[in-house]
C-alpha cells in the first residue's frame, strides 16, 4: 500500500470536519474547517508512524499527498468532537488479510494509549478555565468508551478490572478479524472498516491528549 498516499473521507458540519484516513485506522483529526483538519491531520502523520510500525507496516510521514474520496454530512456527534459518521467506503468488503490488518491497528493504537498513559503523571495540565481529567480518569473514559464500542459489536457485559478489559478488548479483536462482506457488525450499525477507525481513533486521540497534557520536567 502507497503509504505516502493518503486516501480521506471528510465528515463535516458548519462547526467542524473530521478527516479520516480510510486505509490507516485510527488516523482522524479534526478543525473548524476542512483545511485546518488536513492540516491537523498532516501534523499528526510522525506520531502515527509508531503505531502504523506497531501493526506490522511503515508508514511514510514525508511528502504526503491526501486525497478525498468521499465526503458525508456530520452531526451532532461530528460537533461534539467524535467521527460518527459512516461512508460508502466504510462499507467495502474485507478479506482474511484485510480484517486481520484493520485488527492489528485497534491492537497496536490500544497498546499506545496503555503505554503512554502508564508513563504519564497522574496530574496532567490543567486547560485555562482549570477543565481537563488526570491520567486515570482519561484511562477509565477510554475503557467505558470502550465498553459501548463493545456493545455496538454485540459484546455485552462490564470490564470491572485489567483483566476483564484485555478479555473484551480480545473479544473485539476476534470480530475485526473476521472476514466480512461488509455489512454491521451484529446486525447494528456499524461496519467493521468503521469499528476499526473509530476504536483507534478514541484510543489514539487520548493518547496523545496525555502526551500534550504533561508537563514536561523541571
Amino acid at each position: 500500500m502507497a503509504t505516502n498516499h493518503l486516501r480521506v473521507l471528510v465528515e463535516s458540519t458548519p462547526k467542524k470536519v473530521f478527516v479520516a484516513a480510510l486505509d490507516w485506522p485510527g488516523l482522524a483529526r479534526s478543525g473548524k474547517d476542512e483545511g485546518l483538519a488536513i492540516a491537523s491531520l498532516l501534523d499528526h502523520l510522525p506520531r502515527y508512524a509508531p503505531v502504523a510500525e506497531a501493526a506490522g507496516e511503515m508508514f511514510e510521514v514525508d511528502d504526503v499527498v491526501v486525497e478525498v474520496v468521499e465526503r458525508v454530512d456530520g452531526g451532532a456527534g461530528t460537533e461534539f468532537g467524535v467521527p460518527s459518521e459512516t461512508g460508502d467506503v466504510d462499507r467495502e468488503p474485507a478479506d482474511a488479510a484485510e480484517a486481520a490488518r484493520l485488527a492489528a491497528f485497534v491492537e497496536a493504537s490500544w497498546a499506545a494509549f496503555d503505554r503512554i498513559a502508564a508513563a504519564a503523571p497522574e496530574a496532567l495540565r490543567k486547560g485555562p478555565r482549570g477543565g481537563g481529567r488526570d491520567t486515570s480518569k482519561v484511562v477509565s473514559h477510554v475503557n467505558d468508551a470502550d465498553g459501548g464500542y463493545a456493545n455496538q459489536m454485540g459484546i455485552k457485559g462490564p470490564a470491572d478490572d485489567r483483566a476483564a478489559v484485555l478479555a473484551r478488548r480480545e473479544a473485539m479483536l476476534a470480530i475485526l478479524r473476521a472476514p466480512s462482506d461488509g455489512s454491521p457488525i451484529a446486525g447494528r450499525r456499524w461496519p467493521p472498516r468503521y469499528a476499526a477507525r473509530r476504536i483507534a481513533w478514541h484510543a489514539l486521540d487520548h493518547a496523545w491528549e496525555i502526551e500534550d497534557r504533561t508537563e514536561p520536567p523541571a
